[in-house]
């Protein structure tokens, strides 16, 4: 992974809000983004599914923590990285896999994992996301890629699919396995909005039958790490670390697949106790500021994605745009490591948080109260 340079470095030395930097806070690309986009470019960002009630959750789920900060510590020298996989990362953080990322910026996930790539995160690719696999790959063949699969075909489908992601070092494989149905996104369905790649999709019937025998086909068959997306119960945890899966997804889609789920950050502490060490864990769902990541990883966590705010940087700004905000949470992540007492993610633990009341109505926006984006009247 690339190590920052001292360019990319020297903005932490400016006062903030002196720099000339364009973005210096990660609500500047909600507004952008706001502007650049149409109204069902939009929606499919900020919408979930029916009520939109595990959305919310989400960051009900994140504001329910407080921390506990430690003080008179040395914390002149804070390092947010970590490794993973093997390799050294910036951040605790993976582009989450979103679908049609084309609609927000030409480049699409091409310019996602380069972006992740030149800053130091990981990527993982969508299999519904253009370029696709090969040109992906050959974008950004240095950052730490992983390919994720919706399984739209048989065993053949699902076996060409790994071997073309180790053919084209993809350094993990996730299987997402809460898409046994697509939900009622209502705000697409009240504009009737249907993407092009959601017209053009075949195979629904693989997807609902979906099973715990291809888990153990690609495990059997394979030696990539296998990542299991959509986890949400201990019961489901426990089943996966016996089929030998490596990483455990903790997610609920953003919000977009089952109403009423339970928040992300309320599913994570029963997860890591199943789990119990047998397998390493991402979550995703509502995280978009620096304080969300340190509490996740607090929690268990070794990975933490982002989706919502990703796509709001590519459509602000491309591939600059990925590295900027990446860049803008790293910042995050340093202050509130610092002023928890921490001098990296090694020393925190679940000791540095503690049960609180969230402050903010929930929304896709809670986490930005800076920002003022005016309901779309269906």
């Amino acid at each position: 992974m690339n190590q920052q340079t001292p360019i990319e470095a020297a903005w932490r030395n400016v006062e903030l809000g002196a720099s000339d930097e364009k973005f210096q806070n990660l609500h500047e690309f909600i507004t952008k983004a706001r502007i650049q986009l149409n109204q069902n470019a939009w929606d499919y960002i900020i919408g979930g599914a029916e009520t939109e009630t595990t959305l919310r959750r989400n960051r009900i789920a994140l504001d329910e923590i407080a921390f506990r900060p430690r003080v008179l510590r040395d914390v002149s020298k804070v390092d947010a990285s970590v490794e993973r996989f093997g390799r050294r990362m910036r951040l605790p953080l993976v582009m989450a896999p979103v679908g049609a990322l084309e609609i927000f910026d030409p480049a699409g996930a091409a310019a996602v994992a380069r972006g992740a790539g030149r800053f130091g995160a990981a990527h993982m690719l969508s299999s519904v996301s253009e370029p696709g696999l090969e040109r992906t790959a050959e974008a950004a063949p240095d950052a730490l890629r992983i390919f994720q699969l919706y399984v739209r075909g048989d065993d053949a489908f699902v076996e060409d699919y790994v071997s073309r992601a180790v053919a084209n070092s993809y350094t993990a494989f996730c299987l997402t396995v809460d898409t046994a149905h697509y939900s009622r996104r209502e705000r697409d369905i009240a504009t009737r909005f249907v993407r092009e790649s959601r017209l053009r999709a075949t195979g629904g019937d693989h997807q609902k039958a979906l099973s715990w025998h291809t888990v153990k086909l690609i495990k059997d068959k394979f030696k990539l790490p296998l990542i299991i997306k959509g986890i949400a119960t201990a019961e489901d945890a426990h089943i996966a670390v016996d089929h030998g899966v490596d990483w455990i997804y903790v997610s609920n889609h953003g919000g977009r697949q089952l109403d009423h789920g339970r928040g992300a950050m309320h599913v994570l502490p029963e997860i890591v106790a199943a789990v119990n060490g047998r397998a390493k864990i991402m979550v995703d769902g509502g995280f978009c500021r620096g304080t969300d990541i340190v509490k996740a990883i607090a929690c268990g966590a070794d990975l933490v994605g982002v989706g919502r705010l990703q796509c709001w940087a590519l459509a602000a700004a491309g591939e600059d745009g990925i590295v900027r905000m990446l860049e803008l949470l790293e910042d995050e992540v340093i202050r509130t490591l610092g002023l928890l007492g921490l001098a990296s993610f090694a020393e925190l633990n679940a000791s540095y948080l503690h049960p609180a009341t969230a402050t903010h109505p929930p929304s896709v926006f809670s986490a930005f109260p800076l920002v003022d984006i005016a309901p779309y009247r269906y």
